[in-house]
Order: C-alpha cells, then sequence, then structure tokens
C-alpha cells in the first residue's frame, strides 16, 4: 500500500471512529458534508495565516513554522475527508492531479493568457 493509500484508509478509520461515513448516502448529506470540510479548511487556512507574521504594524509577531506544519496537516485531514465525501480513493485524486498538473503545464507554455473554461472538463 503506498503512503496515499495509507492516509485515505487512516482518515477513512478516524472519520467512522467519529460517526462520519463516506460518502454520504444521498445528495443532501454530500452537500452537507462539502459545506462541512470547506468550512473547516477555511478556519484552518485561517490558522495556517495566524502562523505568519501577516500584521506588518506588529512588532511582536514571529513565525511559528511547527504550528504551521500542524495547520498543513489539519488542512489534509480535511481535504482527504472532502475527497472521501465526493467518493474519489487516493488513486482518484492521483489520477485527476496528473491530468490537472499536465494541464497547468500546459497552460504556462502557451502562456495562459486567455481562461479556457474546458480544459479541465476531462478530468
Amino acid at each position: 500500500m503506498d503512503k496515499l493509500e495509507e492516509i485515505f484508509r487512516m482518515q477513512d478509520a478516524l472519520n467512522r471512529r467519529i460517526g462520519v461515513n463516506l460518502p454520504p448516502d444521498s445528495e443532501e448529506e454530500k452537500t452537507k458534508w462539502v459545506l462541512n470540510y470547506t468550512r473547516a479548511m477555511q478556519q484552518e487556512t485561517a490558522e495556517l495565516i495566524d502562523s505568519v507574521p501577516w500584521k506588518w504594524w506588529a512588532k511582536y509577531q514571529k513565525f511559528d513554522e511547527q504550528n504551521a506544519r500542524v495547520e498543513v496537516v489539519d488542512l489534509f485531514h480535511f481535504l482527504v475527508s472532502l475527497a472521501q465525501t465526493l467518493g474519489m480513493t487516493a488513486d482518484d485524486v492521483y489520477q485527476a492531479y496528473l491530468k490537472k498538473n499536465a494541464v497547468n503545464h500546459q497552460r504556462q507554455e502557451s502562456g495562459y493568457a486567455a481562461k479556457d473554461a474546458d480544459d479541465s472538463k476531462h478530468i
């Protein structure tokens, strides 16, 4: 089992321990959990931002790299749960990543001067 698959397995076990079985059975539940996880990720992003001295007027702030690393892992927990909510496996995420990465490289090669709404439809 590769590391990403192991992370997905561990997150599923944690979610089940909490009482959350993913993917949800209904569109209503799926919608609820997509919203729950995206809100949780917003909060974790805010906590990550608070690890960085973003108040240019405040002299007391220091970069807290250790906490920043923890917040990245917290984000990853919720991101994996979000993928599982959408019925994605570790392999699904990997395959979609490969395709989207190729799109991003193609955008850079073409200068990305215009948005193409269809360039990611195959993912």
